[in-house]
């Protein structure tokens, strides 16, 4: 028997209402401001992603020199892996890794405007047991 639900992610940064806009134009979905400090992105499917005002938020170096931590990455499924590309490059994404070995690899990696990694994972890739 499960002890919890899932509830959310939430993301620190120091603008939370331009993060959480970001990603409604990559997922769509309503932003709700909670307080001046908390925005929550109910994106289409229910799932919900929140944003957190932490002034002093640095974002993680990706790809670490010394081989540390991510923190966290979120995967978002598309179709069209070049159209999403130009689609959240427009919107402010920085590209990290966008060598998807000719197709082969399934995923690219971008930051978001305030350096949290994620990544466009084509849809029809197979999962691995």
């Amino acid at each position: 028997m499960a002890i919890a639900t899932y509830g959310l992610v939430a993301l620190d940064c120091q603008d939370p209402p331009a993060l959480a806009e970001f990603y409604a134009s990559v997922l769509g979905g309503e932003v709700k401001r909670y307080d001046d400090d908390w925005y929550d992105l109910y994106a289409p499917g229910g799932h919900r992603i929140s944003f957190q005002r932490a002034p002093d938020h640095r974002p993680p170096d990706w790809p670490s020199a010394d081989g540390g931590s991510q923190q966290l990455h979120l995967d978002f499924d598309v179709r069209d892996m070049d159209t999403a590309q130009a689609q959240v490059l427009a919107l402010g994404a920085t590209p990290l890794d966008l060598d998807d070995q000719g197709g082969s690899r399934g995923f690219r990696v971008y930051a978001d405007p305030a350096g949290h990694p994620f990544c466009l994972c084509q849809e029809d890739r197979e999962p691995k047991d």
